[in-house]
């Protein structure tokens, strides 16, 4: 008689640790750590110098591991300023223990993962962003459920209880030698300015099990709100919560906060955590979402231009070319990102103001007139042409500069249009 799908469910895995002994598993795990790239950790081995004598370490990887002598190494503490001021902590383990971490995770997240909430979207095998953005959009627009509480967790990654972490790992796996392995790697600590701290709760970001184990901690919370009917859409640590009225939102706000920090441990933010409706707009991943569209954040279209103001400055000497090739990734980037919000017209004079900028950086390039003067006549243009200050902001936007640089020439040059890209994109939530 086979499982079926309630069995499977249930089902509880004791001897799993084998497999983390497989030559070629760890061969794999390397290759996806390889992948990935990443940082050092506090040995200070990159994962170029590592594979340059690969089959050696990884021959004593496997060794300590089925001896069970394997000891991670304390994580290495770096800082990354927040767009909104602060700074988020990651912890970088050495390319050893992230190889070890990935082996790890390839064996239980096909445990864990087919049973998680089907609104969690973060750090998920086929499951992404705009998955998760259109699964609020449908509870918004197509359930009119236009409350939304949207809940901000304090350091969430940084404030994981250990033993509930183990606890919940253990409702599957029961295998001893992994769970140990978790513990140690949550246990390794932190070297800090060449002090070590010890790590009594939470699991670096930057680890490479961490984003499972902080998916496997808060299905613990997915799970209570689908117990009592809630419609949430979570992304990492990132939830919102929908109802149909405000006494409704109030309710599972206040139901919700009392079991992240009273069962899970958590601290819920008070001051960022609040209660929106569609007509208000529910910022998102980035965007806001509205009953009717959707938008990008101010904050979001800001932090890109300014990106784009830093690869495009008149005053460097790189040759157009060289800019177009270096803004083209970001480009592409934003436009196919925010291609879920009702952009096309934003995109549309992004990329006026673009082209704008790089038309001043060709002059300033150019220097003088006559230069500008000889690529209208490459352009098939004739007669005499009025001189101009080529260093002016202004005058880059004179018709004698888009018609020696109009929008084609740019396309020659291979510059990424992002208005060519269909916004409104819906992609269905999972």
């Amino acid at each position: 008689m086979r499982d079926g799908p309630q069995s499977e469910a249930r089902r509880v895995y004791y001897t799993l640790y084998g497999r983390l002994l497989e030559p070629k598993a760890l061969v794999e795990a390397f290759r996806k750590v390889k992948r990935s790239k990443g940082a050092p950790g506090i040995d200070g081995q990159s994962v170029d110098q590592f594979e340059a004598d690969l089959g050696t370490h990884l021959r004593q990887l496997r060794e300590e591991l089925q001896e069970k002598s394997y000891r991670p190494l304390p994580v290495r503490r770096v800082e990354i300023p927040k767009p909104d001021g602060g700074v988020r902590k990651l912890g970088i383990p050495a390319v050893r223990d992230r190889i070890v971490q990935q082996m790890v995770l390839d064996v239980l997240q096909p445990i864990f993962d087919p049973h998680f909430h089907p609104s969690s979207y973060g750090y998920r095998p086929g499951r992404g962003c705009h998955q998760a953005i259109g699964k609020a959009q449908l509870f918004i627009r197509r359930y009119d459920m236009p409350y939304v509480v949207d809940m901000d967790l304090s350091k969430c990654f940084d404030r994981l209880d250990h033993e509930l972490i183990i606890r919940q790992v253990r409702t599957r796996v029961r295998d001893g030698s992994i769970l140990r392995l978790l513990m140690q790697f949550l246990k390794s600590g932190v070297m800090e300015e060449g002090v070590l701290e010890e790590t009594r709760e939470g699991s670096p970001q930057g680890g490479v099990i961490s984003p499972l184990l902080a998916n496997i901690y808060l299905d613990a919370f997915d799970q209570f709100t689908r117990a009592r009917g809630y419609r949430i859409v979570r992304y990492a640590d990132d939830i919102l919560i929908f109802a149909s009225s405000s006494k409704g939102a109030q309710r599972r706000m206040s139901e919700a906060v009392k079991f992240l920090e009273e069962e899970l441990k958590l601290v819920v933010n008070r001051e960022k955590t609040e209660l929106t409706t569609a007509r208000e707009g529910v910022k998102f991943l980035g965007v806001v979402i509205h009953g009717g569209y959707t938008r990008v954040q101010e904050k979001k279209r800001k932090a890109f231009k300014a990106k784009v103001k830093a690869a495009t400055r008149r005053t460097s000497q790189v040759n157009l070319q060289k800019v177009i090739a270096d803004i083209n990734p970001l480009l592409r980037g934003y436009a196919h990102y925010f291609r879920v919000a009702n952009c096309q017209k934003e995109l549309e004079k992004l990329m006026c103001w673009i082209r704008h900028r790089l038309r001043a950086k060709q002059m300033q390039l150019w220097k003088k007139p006559d230069r500008l003067h000889r690529q209208l006549r490459k352009m098939g243009y004739k007669g005499s042409f009025e001189k101009i200050r080529m260093q002016s902001w202004r005058t880059s936007s004179c018709t004698l500069a888009h018609m020696a640089m109009p929008k084609v020439w740019f396309n020659d040059l291979g510059l990424f249009d992002m208005s060519s890209i269909q916004t409104g994109y819906s992609v269905s939530g999972v």
